[in-house]
């Protein structure tokens, strides 16, 4: 094992040179970023015509058949009342006026009639803006204010949510623990290639007969696992510290919501909890991609297996809201459970706060049997398919060799 520093410093330099891996490490936040500044520039486009096709103005008449109407509020907006409904119609379609409003007798029944002329796909919304506008001004003098608030569902609450005698907020206990599940999920999309292919360039390229007559196969295995480790470390850092300077300096600008971290609850037995998932669970899904990639002769052989991999690890995020509303329910305990799609339940309920402390022991016991077994299987496929060019390794002509 003497060589094992050697393997370990070889594999975190030769990666830390390759162009691909700052390409995928960067490539998340450049995405995320190009994402918000799509939303941003689009949202920034958009308030803009709609302030342009508020400022408009248009000619129009109405027929007010309620009642309610204000005639002052009309004449005042520059428009006229008229009770030639055809005529007014005819009007439009000829261009002398742009619009033309009906407000019928019944306004719980029927629907307020709009004839317009076509502005654009965008501004003739502004029809039902300025129609609606005028039956609000027109009604809500005579309202009360709170009723009117009520009805137009104005009204704020405040919530003071208590567990164990404590105050307690939902949302925000969600964060610190639920830090580890964004994490996996990080390094599964920009890491698990690297991962899948890591043990099979030296087989594809045949340098693992020269490596391995001065290097022991679990010497080298090890090592790599350690380097791979050691450069998802090294990934998520390079992926959230452009993330973090790009919200501190221009999350205002984008719109981005306004974080308070100082009075995020930091417990430490969910934290602890969530470190410890987190770590098995990576162990558990580097051993399963180095355990094929060790048994196939080339990276295009392995890859057909890492979508299934990591549909078993992410699959039961498609049943997620069964973890907040129903967690003893039969297929969440069974997710939990199952080594493969254990890692995003025990994550999610973890930081949901609803996994018990027998559920979390279990949990952890089956995480860390899995890693063990899953990290174990693949040293030993290691050493024997290292030097299989042509065939897949089955497992069991890998367990029946002493």
């Amino acid at each position: 094992m003497f060589n094992l520093g050697t393997v370990f410093r070889f594999e975190v330099v030769r990666t830390l040179k390759k162009r691909t891996f700052w390409i995928m490490a960067l490539a998340f936040p450049v995405v995320i970023g190009a994402v918000f500044g799509i939303v941003y520039f689009s949202s920034q486009a958009t308030k803009k015509a709609s302030t342009n096709a508020g400022n408009q103005k248009f000619s129009y008449v109405i027929t007010d058949q309620t009642g309610l109407i204000n005639k002052k509020l009309v004449t005042k907006l520059g428009a006229s009342e008229t009770k030639d409904q055809q005529a007014a119609i005819s009007a439009v379609k000829s261009g002398k006026i742009d619009a033309y409003f009906i407000y019928p007798k019944d306004l719980a029944t029927s629907q307020v009639q709009i004839y317009a002329k076509d502005a654009g796909l965008f501004d003739d919304g502004k029809y039902q803006d300025v129609a609606s506008l005028i039956l609000q001004d027109s009604v809500a003098p005579t309202v009360n204010p709170q009723t009117t608030a009520i009805l137009k569902d104005t009204v704020s609450y405040n919530s003071t949510i208590y567990r164990n005698g404590v105050q307690f907020d939902g949302i925000k206990a969600l964060v610190a623990p639920g830090i580890f599940l964004v994490l996996f999920y990080i390094l599964i999309a920009v890491f698990g290639n690297q991962m899948l292919t890591n043990t099979t360039e030296e087989k594809e390229n045949r340098v693992i007969e020269i490596i391995l007559t001065t290097i022991k196969a679990r010497t080298l295995i090890i090592g790599k696992i350690l380097s791979l480790l050691v450069l998802a470390l090294i990934q998520v850092v390079v992926i959230l510290v452009p993330v973090i300077i790009v919200y501190s300096l221009w999350h205002n600008q984008l719109s981005l919501p306004n974080l308070d971290l100082s009075n995020i609850p930091l417990d430490p037995i969910h934290i602890g909890v969530a470190v410890i998932l987190f770590i098995l669970s990576f162990l558990m899904f580097t051993g399963l991609l180095i355990a094929i990639g060790s048994a196939v002769p080339t990276a295009k052989d392995a890859s057909g297996f890492f979508g299934i991999v990591v549909l078993l690890l992410l699959g039961p995020m498609y049943a997620i809201s069964l973890f907040f509303s129903s967690p003893d329910s039969g297929i969440v305990r069974f997710l939990t459970f199952f080594p493969f799609t254990a890692p995003v339940p025990l994550m999610v309920r973890n930081a949901v706060g609803n996994l018990s402390v027998a559920d979390t022991i279990i949990g952890i016991t089956i995480l860390a049997i899995s890693a063990v077994v899953a990290l174990a299987v693949a040293i030993r496929i290691f050493q024997y398919g290292a030097l299989e060019y042509s065939r897949r390794i089955s497992l069991k002509s890998i367990f029946e060799k002493r």
